[in-house]
C-alpha cells in the first residue's frame, strides 16, 4: 500500500477518500493495480493487467487542475519542460502520463493547456527478479557481461527486469563471485531509475551513472566521454540513430 500511498496524496480529499476506501476493502486490487487513469467528466479507471475497475465518479475541470498543481508543487511553469515531454516523474519513481492540447511551434511543444487526462503510473521494483537470467548474462572467468537485449511483447515487465540486471551488475554478487561494474544508464524517458530532484528513486546500484530526459545517441556519447563506463544500460531501442549509438559504444572499447 505504501506505493499506492504514495501516489493518493496527490489527489483532493473526497477522491483520495474514495479510492483509498475502494482499495482497502479489495485486497487483491490494491496488490495488482498499475494505473489510476482520470479524465475530465469521466469516471476513474483502476486498471490491473486482468481488468479495469471502474469508480463512478465525474472528475471536473477544477480536480485535474488541482492535482497537476500538486504534482507541480504548486508551480506548474517550473515544470513545463516535463509537461511539453508529456509526464512527470513523482517521488517515489512514480509517473504520471498527461495530456490535452497542445501548443507548438513548428515541431516543438511549447506548452500543454486545457490538460484533461491523467494516468498515474505505479512503479513496483521487484528485486532479484532477474536471478534466473544472470547466468546468460554474466561471464565469470573474466568478471563481464555478454552483449544482451531483452525482448517482449509490452507490459510483460522489461524495464523491471533490466532495472534489476543493472543493480546487480553495478553492486556485484558475491556468491558467484562477480565484482560489481561501473554502469551508465541512458534514461531518456525516466523509466528505468526514475530519477526525482535528480536522486534515483529506483535502486539501480552503487556503481551506476544516470543521464537523463537525453536521447539514447547522445546520452551515450556522453557518458563514454565524461563518465568511462564498462557498461551501458538503455531502454526502448527502437530507430536507427538508437542502432548507430549502440555500434558507436560498442567500437569505443566499452
Amino acid at each position: 500500500m505504501r506505493e499506492i500511498e504514495e501516489i493518493l496524496r496527490y489527489f483532493p480529499n473526497p477522491i483520495y477518500v474514495l479510492l483509498k476506501n475502494t482499495l482497502i476493502q479489495d485486497r487483491n486490487l490494491q496488490r495488482n493495480l498499475q494505473e489510476i487513469r482520470i479524465r475530465v467528466e469521466r469516471p476513474i479507471l483502476l486498471k490491473t493487467r486482468q481488468a479495469d475497475v471502474i469508480i463512478d465518479y465525474q472528475i471536473s475541470t477544477n480536480e485535474i487542475l488541482q492535482i497537476l498543481e500538486k504534482l507541480c508543487e504548486n508551480s506548474i511553469y517550473a515544470y513545463k519542460n516535463q509537461i511539453c515531454q508529456g509526464f512527470l516523474t513523482v517521488r517515489g519513481g512514480h509517473r504520471v502520463g498527461i495530456t490535452g492540447t497542445a501548443v507548438t511551434e513548428g515541431n516543438n511543444i511549447l506548452n500543454v493547456k486545457y490538460v484533461t487526462s491523467l494516468n498515474f503510473r505505479i512503479a513496483r521494483e521487484i528485486l532479484n527478479c532477474s536471478k534466473n537470467l544472470l547466468k546468460d548474462i554474466i561471464r565469470i572467468e573474466d568478471n563481464s557481461i555478454y552483449n544482451t537485449l531483452l525482448v517482449s511483447p509490452p507490459g510483460k515487465g522489461k524495464t523491471t527486469m533490466l532495472r534489476d540486471i543493472i543493480r546487480n551488475i553495478s553492486n556485484g554478487i558475491q556468491g558467484i563471485p562477480f565484482k560489481g561494474m561501473t554502469c551508465g544508464v541512458v534514461d531518456e524517458r525516466g523509466e528505468i531509475a526514475a530519477m526525482y530532484k535528480g536522486i534515483p528513486q529506483n535502486d539501480i546500484g552503487m556503481r551506476t551513472d544516470v543521464i537523463e530526459n537525453i536521447s539514447k545517441a547522445k546520452g551515450m556519447k556522453m557518458l563514454i566521454r565524461s563518465m568511462a563506463p564498462e557498461v551501458i544500460a538503455c531502454d526502448e531501442i527502437g530507430s536507427k540513430e538508437d542502432i548507430q549509438a549502440i555500434r558507436r559504444s560498442y567500437d569505443s572499447g566499452n
